[in-house]
């Protein structure tokens, strides 16, 4: 009697015997691939970042491939005597057909010509199988009535972006072709009048040293608590996008969206921020601010203050709204009060280190920069003499600064009631903005003006309006050089609803 062909039995899919429908396969590429691999040397490089074991349908297929990986990673040779070793070796070759059914593979290929092609079907068999399986599960989870909707939700989004982050493969390029791009860049950068190659910071004083924020970057602002995080990335948001026309989003886990805007109206209209609060305006206050905002309300600033957002739905969001309006840069505030994955361990610190890794691969995915705030830890407040913030003290986790391009620091010696500097310069309303890490660039400190009544940054040269006090003293506008002594108290800025004060 004649050899019969031994088949290993493979379970049939729930999605088949529920749709009567046999899933996305390609066996004869399956085999074509794992008899290419035992034929030729090396064969399996080309194709070790395209499939996976769980690529395979074929259960016996998978355990082929995953005992190649092996022998590749222990670089030993591969063929079929090896092959059949190793598995013999773990108890698997008669589970799988023995000898026989390794040795058809084999038969099956005469080259491994067009390996790479085949492997690129077999991974996308697989992906069609994934998403049929994960939306059989979201289907069978819709029909449960005890399951919350957001909780359906977020499991839709994040096994759809688990199958997607899991299959998106970059091309090597030749370096000929990444000269040719960067020279267009420098060509570019060279037509601007500011000479930026990135997003600029709308600070002139920060976008000297990095001459804007660079694509594909992650860039982490931290500092200690009331020191301005928030105020100095609201001042960026509306510089990039009311100056510059960069639409940017705005990813507020702290503040509420409102709060956010009357921080921007604020900072544009330069009204006593009490009489925003309680809205008791002049009239010619309320003609300051319609016209003050004018600009702001067409700005691209996009903002989102969902609470605790995980790593998952804002890759999700940033991804749409890169794709619907093109944005340039993204702002989150702040990346402690992020949530990451499920399996992060239970540890705070690895969970923390897996967001700052999901960012910074999100900020390449969309070739965008990502500017995170963070905290730092109570160690500054505990340091005598100098409270000058260090990489050290970044909270929670070594891996912001490892995976981070650049580390920024906010440092207000004022708050530290530091009034004048060495050389006997005032400090009040000073901010050194510290660039303590830079991978690409130098690092260095810069001065910037910070003006607390209108929760907003600016340059150090910058005209700010100075409003008729209680006692009617005239007004005047003020510029600040850097190593002016006698820079005015900003809290004296503050207008006392006047009804003289001069409009603007």
């Amino acid at each position: 009697m004649a050899n019969k062909q031994f088949i290993p039995k493979q379970k049939m899919s729930p999605i088949a015997a529920d749709y009567g429908k046999i899933p996305p396969q390609a066996l004869d590429l399956e085999e074509a691939v794992l008899g290419a691999i035992m034929l030729e040397k090396d064969a399996i490089l080309s194709v070790l970042d395209i499939l996976k074991p769980e690529c395979f349908y074929l259960d016996a297929h998978q355990k082929i491939f995953s005992t190649a990986v092996d022998l590749s990673t222990s670089e030993k040779p591969i063929d079929l005597l090896t092959i059949t070793e190793a598995l013999r070796k773990k108890e698997l070759l008669e589970e799988i057909g023995g000898a026989t059914f390794i040795s058809q593979l084999t038969s099956r290929v005469g080259s491994a010509a067009h390996l790479e092609y085949h492997a690129r079907i077999v991974a996308q068999k697989y992906i069609q199988r994934e998403l049929i399986r994960v939306s059989s599960e979201i289907q069978i989870k819709s029909y449960d009535e005890t399951i919350d909707v957001d909780d359906l939700l977020d499991f839709s989004e994040r096994e759809l972006l688990n199958i997607a982050e899991g299959n998106i493969k970059k091309e090597t390029v030749k370096i000929n072709k990444l000269i040719s791009d960067a020279l267009h860049q420098i060509e570019e950068a060279g037509k601007r009048d500011d000479s930026l190659s990135g997003v600029p910071s709308g600070f002139t004083a920060i976008d000297r040293i990095t001459s804007g924020w660079q694509r594909s970057d992650l860039i982490i602002i931290a500092a200690r608590p009331s020191m301005g995080k928030t105020a100095l990335v609201l001042s960026m948001a509306r510089n990039m996008a009311v100056d510059h026309e960069r639409p940017v989003a705005f990813f507020s886990l702290e503040m509420s969206s409102l709060q956010l805007v009357n921080r921007l109206i604020l900072g544009e209209t330069q009204l006593p921020s009490d009489k925003i609060r309680n809205g008791r305006l002049e009239n010619y206050e309320w003609e300051q601010l319609e016209y003050k905002i004018k600009d702001l309300e067409q700005a691209p600033i996009y903002i989102d203050d969902t609470p605790a957002i995980s790593i998952f739905e804002l890759r999700a969001k940033t991804r749409r709204l890169k794709q619907k309006y093109d944005i340039q840069a993204v702002v989150i505030d702040y990346l402690q009060l992020m949530t990451g994955p499920s399996n992060s361990g239970g540890s705070r610190e690895q969970e923390v280190s897996s967001i700052s890794r999901s960012l910074k691969s999100i900020a390449k995915e969309l070739n965008i920069p990502i500017i995170a705030l963070s905290q730092l830890n109570r160690s500054v407040e505990m340091r005598s003499g100098n409270k000058r913030p260090q990489l050290s003290d970044l909270r929670e986790s070594g891996a912001i600064e490892q995976d981070a391009d650049l580390v920024i620091f906010i440092h207000r010696p004022e708050y530290y009631g530091l009034d004048v500097d060495n050389d006997g310069n005032s400090l009040k309303g000073i901010a050194e903005i510290i660039v303590a890490k830079h991978r690409n660039g130098a690092v260095g400190d810069v001065q910037l003006k910070f003006i607390r009544e209108f929760a907003k940054f600016a340059d150090m040269e910058e005209t700010v309006p100075v409003y008729e006090d209680e006692n009617g003293n005239s007004t005047a506008t003020y510029q600040s050089s850097l190593n002016s002594g006698d820079q005015p108290d900003n809290t004296d800025l503050l207008n006392t609803g006047n009804d003289d004060a001069v409009p603007f």
